[in-house]
């Protein structure tokens, strides 16, 4: 089978399509013909070796952590799946060697996948699972937002920015989106009461908010003092500086920044399916890349500028 490989750590010129062997499922995994994958900024990240103290030194690393495909062949003990069943899933962002959710087949456990939502393309799945739950995750488990509260999501256009204003706008919260001044259609039809280009908007120029849900991963601490009495900040863009602000700011108590792994189980991508199938979340894909060319598509996402998703069509 052909899969996208990490050979070394770099720019999006290590990746390489391989031939490799078909993997076999374990008890408890399914083999996924996988249809679409996406790009995510944990994928550029560890190809970069911004996190070589985890990915470690051992390669070929597999590229991609989200998939959509169907199932082709069921390890013992398995249930709920069968051959034929549209899923997606994660792979375990630590367990990727060889090949990971790139790839034209990959072996993951039952408790990483779920059926995915019927009324979507496996295209429009992949561009929705890694994006998706973060921004889920994020409202739901970490910041508690609710309705009628004033939220904003600065890198309001990107993938979790996107999947954020959806579900924000669902939970019925006031959303101000941050994102270029371009964006704003897209962003209003999203579902955004607001949106405001950040090239001309200062920090100190907005709120108070109740909750901000942050994916750029700077000047936290200037956004962080936006926060009302009471307020919640989330922010999944991470960095060395980020960290910092992260662990600083636990002086400040409900006001602190918080963060978190997204990392979804079946529970989490059924509620995420449930989502997508009641129309709160669709996708939105900003281009579709072929497998062949998933190097291309990475460095399409380290340029930015992105509204939603780069995906890799696979078998699609």
């Amino acid at each position: 089978m052909k899969a996208a490989q990490i050979t070394s750590y770099g720019a999006a010129d290590v990746l390489r399509v391989n031939e490799v062997a078909r993997p076999a499922p374990d008890a408890g995994e399914v083999l996924v013909s996988v249809e679409a994958s996406s790009v995510n900024g944990h994928d550029v990240i560890v190809r970069a070796g911004e996190l070589k103290m985890v990915s470690g030194r051992r390669f070929p690393l597999g590229a991609g952590l989200d998939f959509a495909g169907v199932v082709v062949e069921t390890g013992s003990d398995v249930e709920g799946y069968r051959a034929g069943d549209r899923v997606w899933g994660m792979v375990h962002p630590r367990k990727r060697h060889v090949t990971a959710g790139a790839a034209e087949y990959v072996v993951v456990p039952t408790d990483r996948i779920s059926l995915s939502p019927a009324n979507v393309s496996s295209v429009d799945a992949a561009s929705l699972v890694v994006t998706g739950a973060t921004a889920l995750l994020a409202l739901r488990d970490s910041v508690h937002a609710v309705k009628g509260e004033r939220l904003l999501v600065r890198g309001a256009a990107g993938g979790v920015g996107t999947a954020a204003v959806q579900l924000a706008h669902a939970l019925g919260c006031h959303v101000t989106a941050l994102a270029r001044d371009r964006h704003a259609p897209v962003l209003t039809d999203l579902g955004a009461d607001e949106v405001l280009d950040y090239t001309s908007t200062t920090s100190d120029a907005i709120g108070p908010f109740d909750v901000i849900v942050d994916t750029v991963g700077t000047e936290l601490n200037c956004y962080r003092s936006r926060l009302a009495a009471g307020g919640r900040m989330v922010t999944v863009g991470l960095s060395a500086s980020a960290l910092a602000a992260i662990a600083a700011s636990s002086v400040y108590g409900s006001r602190r920044i918080r963060t978190f792994s997204a990392n979804p189980d079946t529970a989490v991508l059924r509620d995420l399916a449930d989502n997508v199938t009641s129309g709160a979340l669709r996708p939105v894909i900003d281009s579709v890349y072929s497998l062949t060319d998933i190097a291309a598509a990475h460095e399409a996402f380290e340029r930015g500028g992105v509204v939603g998703k780069h995906v890799v069509a696979v078998s699609a």
